[in-house]
């Protein structure tokens, strides 16, 4: 049975992770200057609602790696997997429950039916993601390597 990753390991992940949203906050100023100077001009025919066009953008440019960080691999996740047919995983602090889903969903091509997320003690956001019953949670555990 895999380890669960040290803290030097985890240190390394999260001081990676905070690379990476440092350097998309560093591009993010940069789209936000061009979309200010583009709405000046009309637009022709019906504007989208809003929640169309997130959806639109979330299908396009989707990585639900960047959403899920690791599998967390313990005992009491393992029996989930087996008996609750649950998956654990730690993700990003800001993740919402809806991104939750999409990632798990888009990222291993199953139904999720239900998602709890705690904060841990150490800070970490753990999410709980309850299969449908079609899918098998100890097939996509096989695939990650966590059996």
């Amino acid at each position: 049975m895999p380890k669960e990753p040290t803290n030097k390991e985890l240190d390394k992940m999260i001081d990676d992770s905070v690379k990476d949203m440092k350097k998309e906050e560093e591009a993010r100023p940069a789209a936000k200057g061009d979309k200010k100077e583009k709405p000046a001009e009309p637009k022709a025919g019906k504007e989208k609602p809003k929640a169309e066009e997130q959806a639109i953008r979330v299908v396009e440019g989707y990585d639900p790696w960047k959403i899920l960080m690791y599998p967390h691999l313990a005992e009491k996740s393992m029996n989930m997997v087996e008996i609750e047919n649950k998956l654990v995983f730690i993700v990003k602090r800001n993740a919402t429950k809806e991104q939750i889903k999409d990632a798990v969903e888009k990222g291993f091509d199953v139904k999720v039916t239900g998602i709890n997320v705690i904060i841990t003690r150490k800070g970490s956001k753990k999410a709980y993601v309850k299969l449908s019953p079609d899918n098998s949670a100890a097939d996509i555990a096989t695939r990650l390597g966590m059996i």
